[in-house]
Parts: structure tokens; sequence; C-alpha cells
């Protein structure tokens, strides 16, 4: 029953690790911020961690129109 355990918590945490990896590289990159996997972790985590995700690519992406997620009011805005 340990091993078990064991085993379901060791690939729990491989998969928040994973997912966090790439929810970073998506808020970091240079490239595009409509990347749809990362539009939809971003959207998946909680308020605050959400909101730096999104003033990130805000001061990458200025110019562009937020992804969805970063977009206040009418859709053509940053929160």
């Amino acid at each position: 029953m340990k091993k078990l355990i064991r085993l379901l918590l060791t690939i729990a945490l491989a998969v928040v690790v994973f997912t966090g990896f790439r929810w970073y590289r998506y808020v970091s990159n240079t490239d595009s911020p409509y990347d749809e996997i990362g539009i939809t972790l971003n959207n998946f985590m909680p308020g605050p961690i959400n909101s730096w995700g999104c003033a990130k690519l805000r001061s990458t992406f200025a110019s562009s129109l937020p992804p969805y997620g970063c977009a206040a009011g009418d859709g053509t805005q940053w929160k």
C-alpha cells in the first residue's frame, strides 16, 4: 500500500512540476501571447498567479491584443 501511495504522489508531483514549467514558459516567452495551451494553463491558475502572468505577458506584448483571460471588458484592453 505504501508503494502505491508513493507512486501516486510521485506522479502528482511530476504533473504539477510539468504544468508549472509549461505555464512559466508561456508567460515568459517572446514569440506570441496566443499559444492555446499556455492560455488554458494561465486561465486555470489562481487569481494572483493569473494576474502576474497577464502582467508579464502585457509587458512583453503591450501592442498586441490580450489573449483570452487577460482581456478586460470589451476584449481589446489588458486587465
